[in-house]
């Protein structure tokens, strides 16, 4: 089952020393290996009611030629993660999960953008996804992605008993939708990372 969660470009957001004095965080985007899966586990369990087994996520990143999974890591810490499926000309993105602490810090968003970038480059002129009706947030960025609404999926997320909104971005092939991913990545912002917890 393809789900999302709320929530880049490949580059790495280097730390200044300014950065680091303000509490921002190096983000690197990174393809996902055997090694990261630890950490996707543990977020996977703390945001989804039902999380892909380790079993499922090994069996995804072992198709190289129909899928592309990547990790976002501050430091040696992975905080999220995002995957997709590209077959006959469509991208189908299966999911994006963001550590909880760190939501709405611009993880997702680099991440989508890693999948977009990647989708074009293997061709796909469709990219589309599911999400939670009443995730208003996550479908905020979807939109500025260039996704809109196609149909719902009743009881998507039987584990929650939610519809899905099934939202597709059209001609990502074209030098539109291109300048439309620059636009995105030049408006990127310094990570801040989560603040500490209170003693």
């Amino acid at each position: 089952m393809f789900r999302l969660h709320s929530g880049r470009a490949g580059n790495v957001l280097r730390k200044s020393k300014a950065a680091h004095d303000a509490g921002e965080a190096a983000i690197e985007v990174l393809p996902m290996h055997r090694r990261h899966l630890k950490g996707v586990i543990a977020i996977e369990r703390r945001i989804f009611p039902s999380p892909w087994s380790l079993g499922l996520y090994l069996s995804e990143i072992s198709q190289p030629a129909t899928r592309a999974y990547y990790v976002a890591c501050a430091g040696p810490e992975v905080v999220g993660y995002a995957g997709m499926m590209v077959v006959v000309g469509e991208a189908h993105v299966t999911n994006i999960g963001v550590a909880t602490e760190w939501q709405r810090h611009g993880v997702g968003r680099r991440l989508l953008l890693r999948l977009a970038r990647e989708a074009r480059q293997r061709s796909a002129q469709h990219l589309t996804l599911e999400v939670r009706v009443s995730n208003v947030g996550a479908q905020a960025l979807y939109h500025e992605f260039g996704f809109v609404p196609a149909g719902v999926r009743k009881n998507y997320y039987s584990e929650v008993s939610e519809d899905a909104l099934v939202m597709w971005a059209h001609d990502i092939d074209t030098d539109g939708y291109g300048l439309r991913l620059d636009g995105i990545e030049g408006r990127l912002r310094p990570v801040r990372g989560p603040d500490p917890p209170e003693k």
